[in-house]
């Protein structure tokens, strides 16, 4: 089963992202909580609620790679990923790329077009304003110590909890027995060590992977209680925790974009209809079209989080979401516009704002050799990082190491 994810590091500073202290889903809450003496710190930092926070992003390879005591002047570190299927539309501009949700390739794929597609994806985030001097971009496949650190993780992972995953189920269920590999089954674990890796501090997550990140935060306290502190220092290490508990990093409300086409569903890229989603390389006249089709309603005027027009809800967000207005502004403005008129407001919105995204793209995906030497700078940095962390589990597992 093919893998080669997008990867980041983006180190949190200035201002801090809102928190969630907890995310129990699915029953996953292990003994290793409750047992005397082993408390977890929540790591707070003060600043705004997250809508608007900034990162300065880059790679400290002088870090430690281990968690330390946390304070306000500590950089924070993220590390997140994307599915290289080389087709990124608004939903992902607005929700994964901003807000970096994980993704692995777990299901068939086209093994021709998985090179490109990956240097494409990499292609459009660059364009979409990763700045390369902040944050190391990086090809997952090309650190080995990515799919080492799962298999002995997998040693330590109860089956009963990867089969209460709930993608699990749905996707399996869906694509049928027959074309469902072992990896859709274990891509938690996998994506626990990508997370793990890097001693993150914090993960940002939609809904659809909060409990992927929750059974992240139980194999750390898991793997920590059964291998760290005093067994891990008999072994020669250094005692404490082998891994940092990393934190959610909750997008700011109003991220998730739905389809043009049904304002319930969650816009896609593996929906059927090319109509309902705005690709981020589709030329003007195609934008047009698209808003100018998309489902809407009959009632007066626009207004938000009425339960009975998710359509208007939908496209009111994706105008205040692409225009940096509030909502309120939003409201304000539109809310006595007719359908045609608000059509031509947010196409030329959408127009306006992704025409500089897909002119850098241009440029960068016809200059093979930047976007290399990119992603492998990238990789070499996130190497020297990932090997400190799988050392130290390999030590406190107790392997004899070469």
């Amino acid at each position: 089963m093919g893998r080669a994810a997008i990867s980041q590091f983006l180190i949190l500073s200035n201002s801090s992202p809102r928190l969630s202290s907890s995310l129990y889903c699915g029953g996953l809450r292990s003994k290793y909580l409750k047992r005397p003496g082993f408390i977890r710190h929540n790591r707070a930092m003060n600043g705004d609620n997250g809508a608007g926070f900034r990162c300065c992003c880059s790679v400290s390879l002088s870090q430690p790679a281990a968690p330390e005591t946390s304070s306000s002047s500590v950089r924070k570190r993220i590390v997140s990923g994307v599915q290289p299927t080389g087709a990124v539309h608004l939903g992902n501009y607005l929700g994964a790329i901003k807000n970096w949700i994980a993704l692995q390739i777990t299901l068939p794929y086209d093994t021709q077009q998985l090179s490109k597609a990956t240097r494409n994806t990499a292609a459009i985030y660059l364009a979409c304003g990763v700045d390369t001097t902040k944050a190391s971009v990086f090809v997952q496949s090309h650190v080995r110590a990515h799919v080492e650190l799962m298999w002995l993780l997998s040693s330590a992972t109860p089956i009963g909890w990867l089969n209460r995953m709930i993608q699990f189920k749905e996707k399996s269920l869906k694509a049928g027995d027959e074309n469902v590999g072992v990896a859709l089954l274990t891509y938690p674990v996998l994506m626990a060590s990508d997370i793990l890796l890097y001693q993150s501090d914090f993960v940002p997550v939609g809904e659809d992977q909060k409990q992927h990140l929750e059974l992240t935060r139980e194999l750390a306290e898991r793997v920590n209680y059964l291998y760290g502190g005093r067994k891990w220092k008999k072994l020669g290490g250094r005692s404490g925790a082998i891994f940092k508990v990393p934190e959610p990093l909750i997008p700011p409300a109003g991220a998730r974009v739905m389809s043009l086409t049904d304002g319930l569903s969650k816009m896609s890229k593996s929906a059927p209809s090319d109509l309902s989603r705005i690709n981020l390389l589709d030329p003007k006249d195609v934008i047009a079209n698209k808003i100018k089709r998309c489902k809407t309603d009959s009632f007066p005027g626009l207004e938000f989080d009425n339960p009975e027009r998710p359509e208007c809800n939908n496209l009111l967000s994706i105008y205040q979401l692409i225009s940096s207005k509030t909502k309120e502004e939003v409201a304000h403005e539109c809310r006595d516009m007719n359908w045609g008129t608000f059509k031509t407001l947010l196409t030329d919105a959408l127009v306006d704002h992704l025409h500089p995204i897909q002119i850098r793209y241009e440029e960068i995906i016809s200059d093979p050799a930047y976007l290399d030497g990119v992603l492998t700078e990238g990789a070499n940095k996130a190497g020297a990082i990932a090997d400190a962390t799988l050392n130290n589990v390999y030590q406190a597992m107790g392997f004899l190491r070469r």
